[in-house]
C-alpha cells in the first residue's frame, strides 16, 4: 500500500515523487542527510547528489569519522566479531552504552571460549567506565571486573592504564594503583586480547590513546580492536561512499565533482547556517526525524511512525531494509556487508527505488538554477 503526503496531505506516490523532483530541481544547494539506508539506498543517494550538486551526510557521521580519523592518522589494529568470540581470552570494554550499540554483545562475547588444543581457556573481561546504568553480565560464570565510575574520568583512567601497561608510574586518578596493576598485568598476559569500544562515548583523542595502548601490547602478546558500528547502517554507507566517491560522508558535489570536508559539509551546520535550501532526509531503519528545529523545505523518506516537528514538504513512507524488502547492509555480528532476505515483505517502496525515481523526475540540468 502506498503512503505519501505533500505538505501534510495524503497524495499518490507518483505525485509525491514528482513534487520531490520539482523541489530538488529548483534547489541551489540541496542536502541529503540521515542516510539511514542499505547499500542500494546509499548508491542511489550518491547518484542523486551527483545529479543535483548536493551534499551527503549520515546521521552518525560524527562517530564514524572519529574512528576513521584515528585510523588515517595513527593506524588501528582491527579484528572481527568472530575472531573476538573464538580467540579473545581477555576483553577490555571501554566506555558506556556498549550493549546498546550492539545488543548481541553479551551473547557473542561474554560466553566461555571453546576448548583448544591446550584445553579450555577462561575468558576474562574488564570494563572501564561502564556507566551507572550498565548491565554487567557475568562471563562464563566469572564476574566482569569494572573500574572507573564517572564517564568523564575515562580519558584520565585510560591514560593511567596505558602508563601502567608500559611500566610507568601514575598520579591519583580515582582508581587504586593495585586495581590498575591487576588490569595491566591481565592485558599483558593475554593470549589474544580485544579492546571493544563505541565512538558514541569516546572522542578521537581517547580512541587514539586506546589504539596506542593496543599497539604497545602487541610488542609481547597479541591484542587487537573491535570498534562497534553505530546504527542505521553507518559503516555500510561509509564503505559505499568510499568505493564510489573515494571519500567518506560529508562530501559535496557542488563543484561538479566529489569534495570532502568534515566541517563544511556537516549537515547540522548547513541547516543551522541556512546554507542549504532543500533537505532530503532518509531514515529507513528507525522512525527518526532530524534533530534541528527549523529547516528548509524537506523531502522525507522515512519509516512508518516517524514524527516530524512540522510536516515535510514531501513525506514518503519507505520500507525497512531486511524487513520490508531484501537488502545488503553491514552486520555487526560478522563485521562485514551481507545480503539479507526480507523478513516480512510488505511491498512498501524502498529508499533506493524512491531516490532513483526522484532522480529520473529531475528537470533537465539546463533548466535548473546554477
Amino acid at each position: 500500500m502506498e503512503h505519501a503526503w505533500i505538505a501534510g496531505k495524503p497524495a499518490a506516490l507518483a505525485a509525491a515523487l514528482a513534487e520531490a523532483g520539482k523541489l530538488l530541481g529548483s534547489s541551489r544547494y540541496p542536502l541529503i542527510a540521515g542516510l539511514g539506508t542499505d547499500v542500494a539506498g546509499a548508491r542511489a543517494a550518491i547518484a542523486l547528489a551527483e545529479s543535483t550538486g548536493a551534499v551527503i551526510d549520515h546521521m552518525n557521521s560524527g562517530e564514524l569519522l572519529r574512528d576513521l580519523d584515528v585510523m588515517r592518522s595513527s593506524g588501528v589494529m582491527l579484528t572481527t566479531p568472530g575472531e573476538a568470540r573464538l580467540r579473545g581470552d581477555t576483553l577490555l570494554l571501554v566506555g558506556p552504552r556498549l550493549v546498546e550499540a550492539w545488543p548481541e554483545l553479551p551473547e557473542r562475547l561474554f560466553g566461555s571460549l571453546r576448548p583448544t588444543g591446550a584445553g579450555a581457556v577462561e575468558r576474562r573481561i574488564f570494563w572501564l567506565c561502564p556507566g551507572d546504568d550498565a548491565e554487567i553480565p557475568a562471563a562464563g560464570g566469572r564476574k566482569t571486573v569494572t573500574f572507573g565510575k564517572e564517564v568523564k574520568d575515562l580519558p584520565a583512567l585510560l591514560a593511567a592504564l596505558r602508563a601502567r601497561v608500559a611500566g610507568r608510574s601514575t598520579g591519583k586518578v580515582g582508581v587504586s594503583g593495585k586495581v590498575l596493576d591487576e588490569v595491566a598485568s591481565a592485558l599483558k598476559a593475554a593470549r589474544f586480547g580485544v579492546a571493544v569500544w563505541s565512538a558514541t562515548a569516546l572522542d578521537a583523542l581517547a580512541i587514539e590513546m586506546l589504539c596506542g595502548m593496543v599497539n604497545e601490547l602487541n610488542a609481547k602478546t597479541r591484542f587487537s580492536s573491535l570498534p562497534l558500528a553505530p546504527p542505521d547502517n553507518g559503516v555500510g554507507v561509509l564503505q559505499t561512499c568510499g568505493w564510489i566517491t573515494g571519500f567518506p560522508m560529508r562530501t559535496g558535489y557542488g563543484r561538479g565533482h566529489a569534495t570532502h570536508d568534515p566541517w563544511v559539509f556537516d549537515s547540522q551546520r548547513l541547516v543551522r547556517s541556512g546554507e542549504t535550501d532543500c533537505v532530503v532526509w532518509i531514515s529507513a531503519y528507525r522512525a527518526v526525524a532530524p534533530e534541528w528545529r527549523e529547516s528548509p523545505p524537506t523531502i522525507a523518506l522515512a519509516r512508518r511512525g516517524t514524527t516530524f516537528r512540522a510536516p515535510p514538504s514531501v513525506h514518503i513512507e519507505v520500507g525497512c531494509p531486511g524487513i520490508d524488502h531484501a537488502a545488503v547492509h553491514h552486520l555487526a555480528s560478522t563485521g562485514t556487508l551481507a545480503p539479507v532476505a526480507a523478513a516480512q515483505s510488505s511491498g512498501t517502496i524502498s529508499a533506493a527505488e524512491a531516490l532513483t525515481r526522484i532522480t529520473s523526475s529531475l528537470p533537465d540540468k539546463e533548466a535548473r538554477p546554477c
